[in-house]
């Protein structure tokens, strides 16, 4: 029992070390202040933001088709002439040089009355705006997708590192158990060299461990343009959301309506059509209301030292007849290009149902898994308080407390994996059914301490 003895300081050291492995700490980044910062700092948003932000303006160049221009002009022209008189006779008289300033001031206001090309400009300017507000809604999910991918990847990564670390401990009091016993008589080379190729096989795995942490922190860094060092774990009390019970059926009816990539389509199918229209114009004719001012000083050599005043009102129509068939052309091509997208739109809505599918199974199989392993880690406890009360009377020893321990540890981890696994099933679920957003980030922030 004297190994047993001086072995407790240190299984309590490895006691202390679970117990940090499963509580939160302070000052750690949350799920939501990643996202804060994520919204400022991650390039490829702000890269999608500045694309929204271009098709905002869409809707003011459609319009602009329909309301009125005001064009002015001004010329300042110094005039030499030369001018000569001749008779009938032939004789005439000698030519002269006038020179003078020629001025000239006019401004002009049209606007369409009639202009079918304007109203399928401004009808597309329309549905181009819409489009781009929808594919910025896929990117504030993409956004929320990397970002809590990110997050549950370097939890994990530091979940792995602290198990390892434990894992080689474990080896490690194990090896100096081995040395003892030999060193007594009561213990064999064979366990001395089993042990010491564990150890140096759990030295590799922390080494890989530490690297994995370094990667997905800086992976999540570049998302979020923090440096970060502590991050929230999941709670122990972790429930299961009602969301997870709806039927795909329920998924699948939201996402037809809701998914941002066929909202996006939907748009770029009503873009197409207004672009068949704006080419079918091309045969329409034009009717336009124009005003118009114009000053004029010695504007040509008939005007000479004449000063003229101009105010005009009227219409102008304006009937094309032939363009070399380049109306035609366009217009049959603008066709094309509508039962095209027609066609991408089914496509797009496969696409979406199929991973609507994946996502819900994923995340009903995550359910199980989660249920699974919360019974498996209760069970791990038990053993843990078992194997403790036999060691105190000597029926075990504390090597039959480390492997329990390190029982526990695994079952920890994949419980671990699974709650995260679970909680993105449920982001990617929402994805495709075009739901997430950020009330969704914050439920599932929730399950965060």
């Amino acid at each position: 029992m004297s190994q047993t003895t001086s072995f407790a300081p240190r299984l309590a050291a490895l006691a202390g070390a679970v117990a940090l492995m499963l509580a939160g700490s302070a000052g750690a980044t949350s799920l939501l202040q990643a996202y804060d910062a994520a919204l400022q700092n991650d390039p490829t948003f702000r890269s999608a933001r500045h694309e929204n932000e271009a098709g905002q303006e869409n809707r003011i160049l459609g319009r602009s088709a329909l309301l009125p221009t005001v064009q002015a002009s001004y010329s300042n022209s110094k005039v030499r002439a030369d001018i000569s008189t001749v008779y009938g006779s032939g004789t005439g008289q000698p030519a002269t040089h006038p020179e003078y300033l020629s001025r000239s001031a006019v401004v002009q206001l049209r606007q369409p009355v009639i202009n079918l090309d304007g109203v399928a400009r401004y009808r597309q300017g329309i549905a181009q705006t819409n489009y781009a507000d929808a594919q910025f809604d896929f990117r504030k999910q993409d956004l929320i997708l990397r970002l809590s991918s990110a997050y549950t990847d370097a939890l994990f990564a530091s979940t792995q590192l602290r198990l390892a670390e434990v894992q080689r401990d474990v080896y490690s009091e194990q090896q100096s158990v081995n040395n003892r016993m030999f060193e007594k008589g009561e213990g064999t080379k064979t366990d001395m060299l089993e042990t010491q190729a564990r150890l140096d096989l759990a030295e590799a795995q922390v080494l890989e461990a530490k690297d994995n942490v370094a990667t997905t922190r800086a992976t999540l860094a570049g998302i979020t343009g923090l440096e970060v060092e502590v991050l929230d774990d999941v709670k122990d009390d972790f429930r299961i959301a009602p969301a997870a019970g709806m039927s795909f059926a329920e998924w699948r009816e939201i996402a037809i309506k809701q998914n941002p990539e066929l909202v996006a389509q939907q748009f770029t199918i009503e873009s197409a059509r207004q672009e068949v229209n704006k080419n079918r114009a091309g045969h329409a004719p034009r009717l336009d209301f124009i005003a118009s001012y114009s000053k004029s000083t010695s504007d040509s050599i008939n005007t000479y030292t004449q000063e003229s005043t101009q105010r005009a009102v009227g219409i102008q129509l304006t009937v094309p007849l032939y363009s070399g068939g380049s109306v035609s052309a366009a217009t049959r091509q603008a066709v094309a290009n509508q039962e095209k997208a027609k066609s991408d739109l089914e496509a797009y809505t496969d696409k979406v149902l199929i991973e609507l599918r994946k996502q819900h199974a994923t995340v009903q199989s995550s359910v199980a898994r989660v249920r699974a392993l919360d019974k498996a880690v209760a069970s791990g406890t038990e053993l843990v308080k078992a194997t403790e009360q036999s060691i105190k009377g000597g029926v075990r020893i504390n090597l039959d407390l480390l492997n329990a321990q390190q029982q526990l540890y695994t079952s920890k981890r994949d419980q671990a994996q699974a709650r995260y696994n679970y909680l993105l099933a449920m982001l990617r679920l929402n994805a495709a059914a075009g739901t997430l957003d950020i009330d969704t980030l914050r439920e599932v922030a929730a399950y965060f301490k």
